[in-house]
């Protein structure tokens, strides 16, 4: 299991690596300049090339990379060229939201998505099964943007149940919990039905193994077979799903965030990239590889913690 740890950490530098410098010169070889963004319409060629050397945009751009790269070693991200702040107090500041947004989102998913899966293997063939089905099959096609608008117009401007959005209230308190369930449900609609999914083809497979059918043979009750005996080894590529997702989620809650006026990881992306602002998008897009690849090295050691049979030295 160390040896898993230390080359996925190994990995993982690497894989930093690579997706720095493609943001890196994607984002310097896209149209556009942040000096004009920044000086705005009445700025004179004078007072570009002046931002221009103040930022340093004006020297090679591998140079710039370096000097990126040997910051980032250290511990800097840098600064916003839109408001001189460190990349590092933004995403620190906004990242919460992200990350409470992603865990209400993920459990929303497991909550129904596990159960309804379960259920619909056991009781296959039946109403509940084809319902479940085809409420999966609209779930991952339904846009979010459309549902989150949907949700929004009948819960929060008719019914005014619940908040229109933001998250300004703490996760832990009542209204923190009100704000949290719409975008929640938004988000997290999609990775239930693929959880639902997922679910109900597995143990359909396992509950038509040999081992289950003796179990049953030895008058084992119906529900300790399917909870005890077949969910445990039903829940390995379903925790695939679960961990794959999350690491989604923790990337795309960007329309999420926009739909909802939430201030998380997601909008400060889209105001960064709107604004030319490189260091902020190279910040946000390397914590979102981090968490994506850890997040699966997470998933990696529950795999054995869960079948004792799977080794990885």
């Amino acid at each position: 299991m160390l040896g898993l740890i230390v080359r996925r950490l190994l990995q993982l530098v690497l894989l930093l690596f690579g997706i720095s410098f493609l943001v890196f010169m994607s984002m310097h070889l896209a149209p556009g300049d942040p000096a004009s963004i920044i000086g705005g319409p009445t700025a004179t060629e004078s007072d570009l090339a002046a931002i221009r050397e103040e930022l340093g945009l004006n020297r090679p751009v591998l140079t710039q990379y370096v000097d990126y790269i040997a910051g980032v070693l250290h511990g800097d991200l840098g600064y916003s060229f839109q408001n001189n702040q460190s990349v590092s107090s933004a995403i620190m500041t906004r990242f919460p939201q992200t990350f409470n947004l992603a865990i209400a989102s993920m459990i929303v998913a497991i909550l129904i998505g596990v159960p309804a899966g379960i259920i619909s293997a056991t009781k296959q063939n039946s109403w509940f099964d084809v319902s479940s089905t085809t409420v999966a099959l609209a779930g991952i096609s339904i846009p979010n943007f459309w549902l989150g608008a949907m949700l929004i117009l009948i819960f929060s401007v008719q019914l005014q149940w619940l908040p229109v959005g933001g998250l300004s209230a703490p996760f832990w308190t009542i209204e923190g919990m009100k704000q949290l369930i719409l975008p929640a449900i938004t988000l997290g609609t999609a990775s239930a039905a693929m959880i639902a999914r997922m679910s109900r083809s597995t143990m359909l497979e396992v509950i038509r193994a040999d081992y289950i059918r003796t179990a049953r043979a030895k008058g084992v009750r119906k529900r300790a077979v399917t909870w005890v005996h077949a969910l445990r080894n039903a829940m390995i590529p379903v925790i695939t799903v679960i961990g794959l997702n999350f690491g989604f989620l923790l990337g795309g809650t960007i329309i999420t965030e926009q739909v909802f006026a939430i201030n998380g990881v997601g909008r400060l992306m889209i105001d960064a990239i709107a604004a030319r602002d490189f260091p902020v998008v190279q910040g946000t897009v390397l914590l979102v590889a981090t968490l994506f690849v850890v997040v699966n090295l997470i998933v990696d050691i529950v795999y054995a913690v869960i079948d004792p049979r799977i080794s990885y030295d």
